[in-house]
């Protein structure tokens, strides 16, 4: 029986390139897109359904939308967090993100901030008890999503949050490559020997002394090879 040959078929998609040029994976990126577009869809609906609804702006006491309470200030802050939000999700993974966790911290202040004063002539924005529970809610949805992928402290190389660190400068290699090393090798060991049993000549006393003063072993054989080079 003769075996069909299949050709491969890729189960994954191209790494895409960010703003700066590096390529990550963009699965992280359509995940907090996909948040933020949707947060913003539900709170767009929201203030316009106000708009339309003739609210008046300052009133405390809203009038219900969609299960809430809103007034013109709080519809136009809707829109305008909402313009926010699909402007984020049509920018590059980090800035993205950045301005999700803003957002989201801003919505968790705001759910504090007016169970505080429900109920109370300060409550400018007409929330109640359902708007608290939403924007604490969004608020959550919004920073989780804005930190997946990048809060951590053990980010891949594709990730977009993963800044461009200069690479360290490569270390001589401690271990000889070369014949010309490999000799050397054999001569120091033989000098170290010699000296330690106090049979050494002055020539291999003075090249260990020299090489007492650095530490790393190619170093040490760097030294050894330019006394060789300097007789030579």
């Amino acid at each position: 029986m003769q075996l069909r040959h299949f050709p491969h078929r890729p189960t994954t998609t191209a790494p895409a390139p960010d703003d700066e040029g590096r390529s990550y994976d963009s699965r992280v990126f359509a995940v907090q897109r996909a948040g933020a577009v949707t947060v913003a869809l539900v709170i767009l609906v929201f203030g316009l359904l106000g708009f339309a609804g003739g609210l008046d702006f300052f009133s405390t006491s809203g009038e219900p939308i969609l299960g809430m309470s809103s007034n013109g200030l709080l519809s136009t802050i809707s829109v305008i967090t909402a313009a926010v939000l699909v402007v984020a999700a049509a920018r590059d993974p980090r800035v993205a993100s950045t301005i999700m966790i803003v957002v989201g911290s801003l919505f968790i202040v705001s759910a504090l901030a007016n169970l505080a004063v429900l109920r109370t002539g300060l409550n400018v924005l007409a929330f109640e008890m359902s708007n608290v529970a939403f924007s604490a809610a969004a608020g959550l949805t919004l920073l989780l999503l804005g930190a997946y992928g990048r809060l951590t402290g053990n980010l891949p190389p594709d990730s977009p949050y993963a800044g461009s660190r200069a690479l360290p400068a490569p270390e001589p290699p401690e271990y000889p490559s070369t014949p010309a090393e490999f000799a050397a090798e054999r001569a120091m060991r033989a000098a170290e020997i010699a000296v330690v049993n106090h049979v050494a000549t002055a020539e291999q006393r003075r090249r260990v002394a020299a090489m007492a003063e650095v530490t790393s072993r190619a170093d040490r054989r760097r030294v050894w090879m330019e006394f060789d080079a300097r007789q030579a």
